[in-house]
């Protein structure tokens, strides 16, 4: 995959032991980062997050630990996805998958073009919401997705009944082209090039770098 920053992970370690790829200082919220996702080690805890009501866009609801064990490992031995645990303050809070979409989820749905870059995120389900978390968190993953100089376009086709993340892909700058029918959902493709993002940002009062 043209866009990928670091190696894999390997073995089983702790988030805190594992190195970083990516890290941002939002000016409310503190420190956000980024490492691979250790299937293994993580399969708990993602099981917990992608199971949880609030999640039921992430379409795992009825996954069991060995399915989400599973589905990661086999994220991690792709050439084309990669999923990242989201640290914030240091601690697990937030899941983020990067992929290719000529390859992965829109294979033959859209016409790809060089540069370009899928993904997904998901918050941690919390009682306790932060305001402007997911906001933050975005943020974070739009930056990490544009540091990487190959990356020419973020592509997302999240489906169209999810209100609350399409205002947020709109806050990071977000344009839907059009509905896609997919198997699993109904989608709005949409896209963001590097200069929608920055101006998104900018008319926010956001800074788009670490």
């Amino acid at each position: 995959m043209s866009t990928r920053t670091g190696d894999k992970a390997g073995g089983t370690q702790s988030p805190h032991d594992r190195p970083l790829v990516h890290t941002r200082k939002d000016p409310e919220l503190g420190e956000f980062a980024l490492t691979f996702v250790d299937p293994a080690a993580d399969a708990p805890l993602l099981h917990r997050w992608v199971t949880h009501p609030k999640s039921a866009f992430y379409l795992l609801q009825d996954a069991e630990l060995p399915d989400v064990e599973r589905e990661f490992t086999d994220i991690a031995a792709s050439e084309h996805h990669d999923a990242f645990l989201g640290l914030h303050e240091g601690e697990p809070r937030f899941l983020m998958e990067r992929y290719d979409p000529a390859h992965v989820e829109l294979k033959g749905l859209y016409e790809a073009r060089p540069g370009d870059v899928g993904m997904h995120f998901l918050c941690a389900p919390t009682d306790t919401p932060v305001h402007g978390f997911t906001l933050a968190v975005i943020t974070t993953v739009m930056d990490m997705l544009f540091a990487d100089p190959a990356t020419e376009r973020v592509v997302v086709e999240p489906d169209v009944r999810n209100t609350a993340v399409h205002a947020l892909n709109e806050a990071v700058g977000f344009r839907v082209e059009r509905t896609l029918a997919k198997p699993e959902k109904n989608a709005y493709l949409s896209m963001c090039t590097r200069d929608q993002f920055k101006a998104a940002c900018e008319a926010r009062g956001g800074k788009t770098s670490r």
